[in-house]
């Protein structure tokens, strides 16, 4: 199960183009240094060659930022809206009560927030400079006190969920994040919509079950169910029931893949809500997973096998790795090797890996 997703997510390939890179479907998670374009890099896309343009960083799934193929945006815009009322209250956390006690649907809210947005951002603006100018033109069950900064905001959530809605993306490489306008965005998607998360997450990240892409979108259960593919086939892993594409089905009982990988903190291999597939022990998943602080993964042949954190120093990268089997003079080869590419990635000279005992 674990090598289909290897495959499925190209983990095991040398070279490959943006334009044929499957994680792009679903969104590849941008968060940290070692987030959208490193995930690109170990799926073996020269990231340096890329055109400038030819990627987006948008806020999607769960208020992330991800990248896409900039061409796709009007599609991934209709696939990444909730699919419901119910939905949308859902995706929004805490700000659906007061808009629900205020008789503002959570759609409604989303759009609302999102025509402000995009009547305030016609130049580019960093983040807090347009969370200020939109909370001045929304009412008060759009509002929060925020007490670490002794202010008024809009709620987050509904924030970033309709900053694509309004046609916005975020500027690369940009910390606090500035928002400008998607040059040419079609608003109107439905004709050109040809994602589907639940498909792409079956593909991606299947076997799996209704509850797992629920969690993964943070949707209702039910609406992912009244959405389930027709064409998914029914197996069992270890005893529990899963889906499949049938497309896809053939495919699981091929032999993982020898391939070895740092994998950043967010990388979709572990964005898998299985996690006790992913890595059955507990112990080993509380590392993977703790609330603050990932580290990467050292993914090899189809297994997690240690995790891994950078150090930088300057112009040096150093990456400490706690593996979890015995550390092989050929794992401590492949993960090296590994390291070295992630040092050129940041432009960086690799000063040593250093594997705890």
């Amino acid at each position: 199960m674990l090598g289909f997703r290897v495959r499925a997510q190209q983990l095991d390939r040398e070279s490959g183009a943006a334009a044929d890179t499957a994680v792009l479907d679903i969104g590849v998670q941008d968060t940290g240094p070692d987030g959208g374009r490193w995930a690109l890099a170990v799926r073996g896309v020269a990231v340096g060659e890329l055109a400038e343009r030819e990627l987006a960083t948008v806020w999607t799934v769960r208020g992330a930022p991800h990248l896409y193929r900039r061409a796709d945006l009007p599609s991934v815009a209709a696939a990444v809206a909730p699919f419901s009322e119910a939905d949308a209250g859902k995706r929004i956390y805490d700000a659906a009560r007061p808009l629900r006690a205020a008789g503002i649907g959570s759609l409604e809210a989303l759009d609302a927030v999102a025509a402000a947005m995009r009547a305030v951002v016609t130049e580019p603006a960093a983040k807090g400079t347009v969370s200020g100018r939109v909370a001045d033109l929304m009412d008060a069950p759009y509002l929060r006190f925020c007490r670490s900064c002794d202010a008024t905001h809009l709620y987050e959530m509904p924030f970033r969920l309709a900053a694509l809605r309004a046609g916005l993306e975020l500027r690369p490489g940009t910390s606090p994040p500035v928002l400008e306008r998607i040059a040419d965005f079609a608003t109107d998607a439905v004709a050109a919509r040809r994602h589907d998360v639940i498909r792409a997450y079956l593909r991606l990240l299947g076997p799996a079950s209704p509850k797992d892409v629920a969690g993964y979108l943070d949707a209702p259960v039910r609406e992912v169910k009244a959405r389930w593919p027709a064409d998914a086939v029914e197996v069992s892993v270890d005893g529990t029931p899963a889906w499949v594409l049938a497309e896809d089905a053939d495919r699981l009982a091929d032999a993982s893949p020898a391939a070895t990988r740092l994998l950043g903190p967010f990388d979709l291999f572990l964005q898998a809500r299985d996690r006790s597939v992913v890595l059955p022990e507990p112990l080993r998943a509380k590392a993977m997973w703790p609330v603050l602080g990932r580290p990467g993964a050292v993914l090899h042949d189809g297994d997690i096998v240690g995790a891994w954190r950078p150090r930088k120093g300057g112009s040096k990268l150093t990456v400490a790795v706690q593996p979890w089997v015995v550390a092989s003079p050929a794992l401590r080869e492949s993960v090296t090797a590994q390291a070295e590419r992630l040092a050129a990635h940041r432009d960086a000279r690799l000063a040593g890996v250093e594997f705890a005992d």
